[in-house]
């Protein structure tokens, strides 16, 4: 999308992808739905490559920390621009969002299998999933990497740590697992 919606692309573009106009055309009729195509090209395949070193690695502890790197890199990939552009963009907007989501329950279903398995204590896996999510739209608005100084990388490697030894069993609060996972207002 940086190549697509930047300012001095329209001639440029096809060589920079090794191409022509008509090759770029050939993939969607129209600029707005060559956007969304190339955006949803990404999430198809940063999805794809990430799933596949998850389901490598057999500890579940390691592949939550498998997971977040892979976002990690994948969102590295594009440019601050590129977010911009993605979360500006209405249409885009919608695939991100959605794969955002995607993200949160995938989190949350690593979570869920690490419980299972012994490897992670009992919590709020959806809060958990949620924390994730956010941190990762944070990360890639740059707002988190501004407020610490982190690359993309190491904010995911320092989410994946603080994930995981939270997850850790006896770790976290002394509160029972059923009243952790009550929110303060019903404790009350």
């Amino acid at each position: 999308m940086d190549q697509i919606e930047g300012h001095e692309v329209r001639r440029p573009l096809p060589r920079r992808l090794s191409g022509s106009w008509a090759t770029l055309y050939s993939l969607a009729s129209t600029k707005e739905q060559l956007i969304l195509t190339v955006t949803r090209a990404f999430f198809r395949g940063a999805t794809a490559e990430i799933e596949r070193a998850v389901q490598a690695e057999p500890d579940p502890r390691q592949r939550i920390r498998v997971y977040l790197a892979g976002v990690g890199t994948a969102m590295s990939r594009h440019s601050h621009a590129f977010y911009d552009d993605m979360v500006g963009y209405e249409p885009t907007a919608q695939i991100y969002r959605k794969n955002s989501a995607a993200a949160a329950r995938r989190v949350h279903e690593l979570i869920e299998e690490g419980v299972q398995a012994g490897a992670f204590r009992a919590l709020n896996g959806h809060f958990a999933a949620q924390v994730v999510a956010a941190t990762i739209d944070a990360v890639q608005s740059g707002v988190l990497l501004e407020r610490t100084g982190l690359t993309a990388g190491d904010a995911f490697s320092e989410l994946g740590d603080l994930l995981l030894d939270g997850l850790s069993p006896g770790q976290g609060a002394f509160a029972s697992p059923s009243t952790a996972a009550r929110s303060p207002r019903d404790q009350a």
